[in-house]
């Protein structure tokens, strides 16, 4: 969330929450005011479920530091004036923490083809070497789904496959040179990627 203000960025509030599953973790950079004796940031820690004090812990956080900061007596967190933020950045663990605790949603694995038991098999750590029943936990996922991958190195397709080396191998129906300016792409760090199975446009 962001606000647009002809204020200069001195005069605004930048705001970092972080919202657990538990506690709400907020950090606000504040504008310098004498009702907060000068001072250049805030952090504050609210409880993240809190009915018969506030509906959001995110916005009350936000009620409470402003009302500190500028002096007010907003009541609600309906009433924040968003023209005095600069920006509100936000990241939460509620979503990994349903799915840990099983408490979510169903969920799928979508792997490479060939790779469904990767997770499964894991590192092959043992912590307890000599324990001969050992109880792995449980997988987070229900379902598997492999798909086809859609780039590898060209070392894969012309030293293993031996195939896909012109535009014919691969089925397209177009000159050489837009051939190569479609299926093979070059990496940051100069290895050459070949295109296996390019974008479905209509799709996207």
């Amino acid at each position: 969330m962001s606000s647009v203000s002809s204020s200069s960025s001195e005069e605004l509030f930048r705001f970092s929450i972080d919202r657990g599953g538990t506690f709400t973790d907020i950090y606000a950079e504040v504008p310098r005011t004498p009702h907060h004796n000068f001072q250049p940031f805030f952090v504050m820690k609210l409880l993240s479920e809190d009915p018969q004090h506030y509906d959001d812990a995110p916005r009350e956080g936000i009620k409470r530091i402003m009302n500190k900061v500028l002096g007010l007596n907003m009541k609600d967190a309906k009433e924040i004036d968003i023209d005095k933020i600069e920006y509100i950045r936000m990241g939460t663990t509620v979503a990994t923490n349903a799915l840990l605790e099983r408490k979510g949603s169903k969920c799928a694995l979508i792997t490479t083809k060939g790779f469904r038991d990767l997770l499964k098999i894991g590192n092959q750590s043992r912590p307890k070497i000599f324990d001969l029943v050992i109880q792995k936990p449980e997988l987070l996922y229900d379902r598997i789904i492999e798909v086809d991958e859609r780039v590898c190195l060209t070392e894969q397709v012309y030293g293993s496959f031996k195939k896909f080396q012109t535009p014919e191998d691969d089925g397209s129906n177009i000159s050489v040179e837009e051939w190569k300016s479609q299926r093979l792409k070059r990496g940051i760090s100069g290895e050459e990627i070949y295109i296996r199975k390019t974008l479905t446009r209509n799709l996207c």
